[in-house]
């Protein structure tokens, strides 16, 4: 697989569907997980820049993730 620059990341109660871009702006990754397997998945991940829609949730995922040493970036909705 090639490096994974990017991933936007779209929560939701039980699935989360992950899309992923190398360097090129190529699609690298489209991966959906359940919510027990996103910090298992992200674990295995070299540090990446992770997108995903600013709500009640995504603060805690983006502080478990930015522990795995990733960069959370919380977008307004209208923007996702």
């Amino acid at each position: 697989m090639r490096e994974i620059i990017r991933i936007g990341m779209d929560t939701s109660k039980y699935i989360f569907v992950l899309h992923g871009v190398d360097a090129a702006e190529e699609v690298v990754l489209r991966k959906k997980l359940s919510r027990k397997q996103v910090l298992e998945f992200f674990a295995k991940l070299p540090p990446t820049v992770i997108g995903m829609e600013a709500c009640g949730a995504s603060q805690y995922w983006a502080r478990e993730l930015s522990k795995l040493g990733h960069k959370v970036k919380l977008m307004a909705p209208q923007l996702v």
